[in-house]
């Protein structure tokens, strides 16, 4: 299945592997309110559809994207407090949309992230980039400040090194990327696609449902003191999960010594 707009594209496979492409390689697929726009109702779609497994957020061309499109910004300075108020919350729902999405997420990082695009590559779960990716937040260099994405950032590779980066504007590398968490991986060119291959493999051996609710466990546990509460609480997901169909099967299945039902067209 595929879906184009004159900006983002979508496509989907037989496996149930979302593909979404930023397509604006003119302009080093900078986003302005229509890109944003199209994100957040592609993520929407993604969200609600029961067939897709695994999400790839791309982009065509040379970078993977320079952040906020220069006309864009040219538009929003002339913008009131409330009209530009209005406009960041189309984006801050935007990235939340995608940090909180029902699937798994992968980043393929080509070339160069800059401002916004540091953003989107927290806020998904995994993050691929070649060697030669460089990643900048580079927002204090027009007097601004990289605001919506920050929690995102933050999360992503800590208060201490977000301060440094949200100061200096410094551009980074992709090893120094993967050394802060930015990134999971850094892979040659070449190696880019074949290892999110692997990982996107690896997910669906796994069950759909497990998948996703292995997801919202790590979120809902992070950074909470392991007491009495949290205990019951993850003893109940276990519970739930183990009673659940795909539980079931998943378990059958291994007793068995075959395939779980949801391997379809993966035998790699």
């Amino acid at each position: 299945m595929s879906n184009v707009t004159q900006h983002v594209e979508l496509d989907i496979d037989e496996q149930g592997v979302a593909r979404v492409s930023l397509n604006r390689p003119e302009v080093h697929n900078a986003f302005d309110e229509t890109v944003i726009q199209s994100l957040l109702d592609i993520f929407a779609s993604i969200n609600k559809n029961p067939d897709v497994r695994v999400m790839i957020l791309q982009a065509r061309g040379k970078s993977f994207s320079a952040g906020a499109d220069l006309n864009w910004m040219k538009k929003m300075a002339t913008y009131s407090f409330e009209e530009n108020k209005k406009d960041a919350g189309q984006l801050a729902q935007m990235l939340n949309a995608l940090y909180t999405l029902n699937k798994p997420t992968i980043a393929r990082v080509q070339g160069a992230a800059f401002g916004g695009a540091v953003g989107l590559v927290a806020c998904c779960d995994i993050a691929i980039g070649s060697k030669l990716s460089k990643f900048c937040l580079s927002e204090v260099k027009l007097g601004l400040v990289p605001a919506t994405i920050s929690p995102y950032v933050i999360g992503a590779i800590g208060l201490r090194e977000a301060k440094r980066l949200f100061m200096t504007a410094e551009v980074i590398s992709s090893r120094r990327a993967r050394r802060l968490g930015l990134l999971s991986e850094s892979v040659s060119e070449q190696d880019l696609d074949s290892t999110i291959e692997t990982i996107v493999n690896a997910i669906l051996k796994n069950g759909p449902y497990a998948v996703r609710q292995a997801k919202e466990l790590a979120s809902a546990v992070a950074n909470r003191p392991i007491d009495n509460a949290l205990m019951n609480e993850t003893s109940e997901v276990i519970a739930n999960i183990r009673v659940s169909a795909e539980g079931q099967e998943g378990l059958s299945a291994f007793l068995d010594k075959r395939k779980p039902t949801w391997i379809v067209n993966n035998d790699k």
